[in-house]
């Protein structure tokens, strides 16, 4: 048996939203979000609210990001949204207070079954708790839960929770150390 992309049927899944939306907001995004020279965070927040995404307030969000659906995210209070961060929440994906995602991160909501022969699309959702980083150039992949102040050091990837207060480096992502404030 090999691969046969022929027979890739993904007609299940249903990102809401509905399809004018989803039209409207593909715009919004390349001209708001990915866009660069849009350094405004206070627009991007309003622009988020209004397609049905749970921003709470002080959120920052940089230059060149890009979120798929915005009604499948929520954000909580004081939370940082780096540079070119990618957002690719086909599910729900929820990011808790004072939570710092840096630039040039990736959250995958969504992956294929490499083990079945239509590569069939899997998703699940992604919990960030309040108080975890994720550093630069790391990815969340579905499914994964990073708890409170957990740390996912630069260039990191990980696919299984991370625990409270660990500080985790590598791919696949291995826990190194235990965070302690001063």
């Amino acid at each position: 048996m090999k691969t046969d992309l022929s027979c890739y049927d993904n007609s299940w899944y249903n990102p809401g939203g509905g399809t004018l939306k989803r039209i409207l907001w593909y715009f919004t995004n390349v001209l708001f979000f990915i866009n660069p020279l849009n350094p405004s965070s206070s627009i991007k927040v309003h622009l988020l609210r209004f397609f049905g995404a749970k921003i709470g307030k002080d959120v920052v969000i940089k230059p060149g990001g890009n979120i798929k659906y915005p009604w499948n995210l929520s954000i909580g209070d004081y939370s940082w949204i780096g540079e070119k961060v990618w957002i690719d929440n086909l599910v729900q994906v929820t990011i808790g207070t004072n939570v710092c995602i840096s630039q040039g991160a990736m959250l995958l909501c969504g992956n294929h079954n490499y083990k079945k022969t239509t590569f069939d699309l899997v998703v699940k959702p992604i919990i960030i708790e309040d108080g975890a980083w994720v550093g630069a150039q790391s990815t969340v992949c579905q499914g994964v839960k990073m708890k409170t102040h957990s740390v996912l050091c630069v260039g990191s990837t990980v696919s299984k929770d991370l625990d409270a207060f660990g500080i985790y480096r590598g791919n696949p992502a291995v826990r190194i150390s235990e965070r302690i404030f001063e």
